[in-house]
């Protein structure tokens, strides 16, 4: 589990993050949505160590990440994996070895385990029979798996995914949501997702934090958002007139 404890982000004179506090609990994914220059993105590297608050606690079950010594935080960040918006695969490494990466990195095991491993990765995302191609020979779909073996290859504790579904069309959008569900599930995973998806939030929303002008404005799951009397995130959530109809339809039942 993760738990961020009254986290505050100044940039100089501007105030970013007001006093977040939240839990994002393992074995569940955990999303965090909000208008664009709400701080979530803010949020998101302060949890990864990419920020450091200006005040305030995140903790990795338990262990205060922003008061751990350099070497610590080393350490803890091998318990990470991330999915970026871009995939940001290396164009130059095939699929296998974009994949091995960080085995080659930071794991102490033969070559062949690491092999192994990284077959096993992409076995489980399906993508076993394209490990000798490169990221350019394969669809967007297809490098956001890619880009999930790799972040697993590690067998993390914490995984973070910044707007995977970005660029990609709606039914390839579906199976990234229920992969990175099932595998969050499968391995019992703490996983935070930043994302602007509105069929993510309705689709695998089982924690939704809703951030506001920096501060935590609704929390709850995918069955309390359509039900929510919160205007501020009916209006972000069903800014569509055919969703709102979907939440009319669905409150008056």
């Amino acid at each position: 589990m993760i738990e961020l404890i009254d986290v505050h982000k100044s940039f100089e004179e501007k105030e970013v993050l007001k006093g977040i506090s939240a839990q994002f609990k393992e074995g569940i994914t955990n999303l965090i949505i909000g208008q664009s220059g709400s701080g979530k993105t803010v949020l998101m590297r302060n949890i990864v160590g990419l920020l450091e608050p200006t005040s305030g606690k995140i903790l990795y079950d338990g262990r205060d990440f922003t008061a751990l010594p350099k070497k610590d935080k080393m350490l803890l960040r091998r318990e990470m994996g991330m999915i970026f918006q871009s995939a940001a695969l290396f164009d130059s490494l095939s699929v296998l070895e974009n994949v091995m990466f960080p085995l080659d990195m930071f794991s102490n095991d033969t070559y062949r385990d690491r092999k192994k491993r990284a077959e096993f990765c992409l076995d489980r995302v399906n993508l076993l029979e394209a490990e000798h191609k490169f990221p350019g020979e394969i669809s967007g779909g297809m490098q956001k798996r890619v880009a999930i073996a790799r972040a697993i290859a590690l067998n993390p504790k914490y995984l973070f995914c910044d707007e995977p579904n970005s660029g990609l069309d709606p039914k390839t959008s579906l199976v990234i949501d229920a992969l990175i569900h099932d595998i969050t599930s499968e391995y019992g995973m703490t996983t935070i997702i930043n994302t602007h998806d509105m069929n993510s939030v309705l689709g695998i929303g089982e924690n939704i934090i809703y951030i506001y002008e920096g501060q935590k404005e609704w929390e709850g799951n995918k069955f309390e958002v359509v039900k929510s009397t919160n205007e501020r995130l009916n209006n972000f959530v069903f800014a569509s007139d055919m969703l709102r109809q979907v939440k009319d339809s669905i409150v008056i039942k």
